[in-house]
């Protein structure tokens, strides 16, 4: 009776502001693309277009009395935040245990409002709630004209009495029409990242998740395209390309219902993870992120560049340091003779920066290999009597700046702080403990532990204010997971993978708050934790620990599609016994480094690295911000090719690269098409980064036009001897 009443109640208070709002259709749109939603009779709130933004919002009043959706045997599958418990028969995207164990939602329009935040952002919130309980929730949809992308997250309050369990809490919830539908998605492992899949989607649900803990991906990264009636190659068909911005556990369920319509739900993964909110309280998602195009792949591609660039990546428009990392040269062992002693190289070879990673700390478990000494961020007395500031120092002499490694959220429990602080350990204490890489993470979602981390960074700048550079890794998964304060603060265990991460922002964002312009690299087991939330605060990220040039070839391309050149760290390294042309080249189609002893170059390998470095400085603008076109897909080809063009089409750059050593390499006869030019233009040729002792088979004299260079091409002579070719293209003034 109370329940009824309480609906009557209601329903007067909202009618007078439904009234107000006569308007049945929400149009979100960007320069060129819509999502249309619709509110129906029932004040439900569903998809009823995406695609290509016609010049008439009127007319999707047209195709919304068009539509048919709801039917008596399949509930409503175009909802744009499916509840459960319901009328929903379909996978949800909101599971709420109500205070007095209902476990069913409904959600009916209240309002929305538009924001124009500036000339190309425009945010919408839309507000939905529960008639019976008193369940808020709140879709946000922040669209960027320009570049085509929608930021889509949900925020949910509860305004009950009483405590309420959140079981499912997705970021978005989309629905698509088309006759067909292809996902192009990733799986692997370490140093076997991004291995690329397409699967053509059936009935029922395709499911991409990480239930990793500490960060989203390893075995699978939340990010994939897909592709409407057929699959879209580079230049042609309609895709959509989205990622899941948060670093931790992550569910991306596509189901395709019995209308052989797709529906997406992209969020937090649920999995061990429900979530407690009081009353009053409020939970906001992580953003789902994504662009469409209509003109391929690589048009969505450089949508999701250009907003990078612009509105996500730490100092995305800004510049980088090259470095050169004494990893591969000493691993663990080194002292401070052997390290000054590398930075003759660092600077001979021309780079910015010497980066000192793993092993320079702890004292009583002394880090000389992986298995002690995470948890205490003292210098090492024997490796470093003079400490950090001293290589500091001996770095400026040197002519170079001074950068260092740290993994702060971890713990070995050979070290003293696991022995002084074992409650900030994520660990189950009935069980034997489980090591990843000889090592436990430390429970962020304890503000003393997040004090503790930022502290490790705070003392490093403190004392050495002229640390120029962060390598920040995070090497291990979350087994037995269990947290001491939680238990202690009577919080719910099922927290934990959400509070780590939360944490983990925290320490970031106080970090940035008063470090805000030393640039960070983002790490993680061979490149296992990049997302665009981590990227607010870091400058770059690790692509992987494999940095075999040939494999980074096929990585780096699949990489390319989601992050820019500017956020790809490629490193030259003695991981491949291919020549340093071939490791150089490859390493240049993003923020290059170095890996290597400089002293065991021979002349000429030290010649070419030299002059290389030059030509990358010349070239690394329009790498770092230029647009991007893939040219020839080493998948499908005996070769790669990727260009790199500038805004005012007057500079560019092509790299060519031979990933098939069998004898017959036929398609090398053919010309490559190049992109990006301006066809009235006229264009000169010439060949860089030439080994010494070698010639250029490229006539540097022919002067060609863009309609030429972009109609027909230009074959960039690939052979086995040679295996890779690097090309700039200048205007002829």
């Amino acid at each position: 009776m109370k329940k009824t009443l309480y609906l009557i109640l209601f329903w007067i208070s909202f009618y007078p502001l439904l009234a107000q709002t006569p308007q049945s259709i929400i149009p979100i749109e960007t320069n060129d693309n819509a999502l249309v939603l619709h509110i129906d009779k029932d004040n439900r709130v569903g998809v009823i277009y995406f695609g290509k933004k016609i010049s008439q919002n009127a007319e999707y009043e047209t195709l919304a009395k068009s539509l048919k959706y709801k039917d008596d045997n399949a509930g409503i599958y175009n909802s744009i935040y499916t509840p459960s418990g319901t009328w929903s028969l379909v996978e949800s995207a909101l599971e709420i245990l109500h205070a007095d164990g209902n476990t069913s939602t409904e959600l009916k329009f209240v309002s929305h409002n538009i924001e124009k935040i500036d000339a190309n952002v425009t945010q919408t919130n839309i507000v939905l709630r529960d008639p019976v309980y008193e369940t808020q929730v709140t879709l946000s949809f922040k669209s960027y004209s320009k570049e085509n992308i929608i930021e889509q997250w949900s925020t949910i309050k509860n305004q009950e009495k009483n405590t309420i369990t959140l079981k499912k809490y997705a970021s978005a919830n989309l629905y698509f029409i088309a006759k067909d539908y292809y996902l192009h998605h990733y799986h692997g492992s370490w140093a076997r990242e991004m291995k690329p899949e397409d699967t053509k989607l059936t009935a029922g649900i395709k499911t991409l998740d990480s239930k990793l803990g500490t960060r989203a991906n390893l075995y699978q990264p939340p990010t994939f395209m897909l592709s409407f009636d057929r699959q879209a190659t580079e230049d042609e068909g309609k895709v959509l390309l989205g990622t899941l911005a948060w670093s931790g556990n992550f569910k991306i369920d596509f189901e395709k219902d019995s209308y052989r319509n797709l529906r997406l739900i992209a969020g937090i993964n649920p999995h061990a993870s429900a979530y407690s909110l009081a009353a009053n309280q409020e939970f906001q998602t992580p953003s789902f992120i994504y662009t469409y195009s209509e003109n391929g792949k690589g048009e969505a591609s450089k949508n999701m560049h250009n907003w990078a660039r612009k509105y996500r990546i730490l100092d995305g428009q800004g510049s980088r340091l090259t470095l050169l990392n004494n990893w591969e040269a000493t691993y663990f062992d080194f002292d401070e003779n052997k390290l000054t002693g590398l930075f003759k190289g660092a600077k001979d070879l021309g780079v910015d920066m010497f980066l000192l990673d793993d092993g320079w700390f702890a004292n009583k478990y002394p880090r000389n290999g992986d298995n002690a000494g995470l948890g205490d961020w003292q210098e090492n007395k024997k490796k470093l009597p003079n400490g950090i500031g001293y290589l500091v120092k001996e770095a400026t002499k040197a002519g170079v700046k001074f950068g260092i490694w740290v993994e702060p959220e971890m713990v070995n429990p050979k070290s003293e702080l696991y022995e002084k602080h074992l409650d900030w350990v994520i660990r189950e204490p009935n069980r034997p403990e489980t090591y990843f890489r000889n090592q436990l993470p430390l429970d962020l979602s304890n503000p003393d532990v997040q004090d503790y981390v930022f502290g490790v960074l705070d003392n490093l700048f403190t004392k050495n204010p002229e640390l120029a550079f962060i390598k920040w890794d995070c090497n291990a998964v979350t087994y037995n997971a269990h947290s001491m304060y939680l238990e202690k603060a009577k919080l719910p265990q099922s927290h934990l993978y959400v509070e780590y991460v939360r944490g983990l922002y925290k320490v970031l964002q106080r970090i940035r708050a008063k470090y805000p312009k030393v640039p960070m690299m983002l790490c993680s087991g061979g490149g296992g934790r990049v997302d665009y939330e981590a990227l607010k605060y870091f400058t770059e990220f690790w692509v992987s620990d494999n940095t075999d040039p040939m494999e980074r070839i096929f990585m780096q391309w699949e990489y390319s599609y989601y992050y820019p050149a500017i956020a790809q760290c490629n490193h030259i390294t003695d991981w491949s016994n291919v020549g340093i042309k071939f490791r150089t080249d490859v390493a240049m189609m993003g923020k290059m480094g170095y890996d290597i002893v400089v002293s065991k170059l021979d002349e000429k390998e030290l010649v070419f690295s030299q002059n290389a470095l030059k030509n990358y400085n010349n070239l690394k603008e329009i790498i770092w911000h230029g647009d991007m076109y893939r040219l020839v897909n080493p998948f499908e080809n005996q070769m790669a090719s990727v260009q790199y063009v500038n805004e005012q089409k007057d500079h560019a750059v092509m790299f060519n690269y031979l990933v098939d050593n069998r004898y017959d390499l036929t398609s090398l006869l053919s010309t490559t098409k190049l992109k990006g030019l301006d066809a009235k233009k006229k264009y000169k040729i010439k060949e860089i980064n030439i080994y010494p002792g070698t010639k250029s088979t490229i006539n540097e004299e022919i002067i060609y036009s863009g309609d030429y260079l972009m109609t027909i091409g230009i074959n960039p002579n690939l052979s086995n001897r040679r295996t890779s070719v690097v090309l700039e293209i200048n205007e002829v003034k």
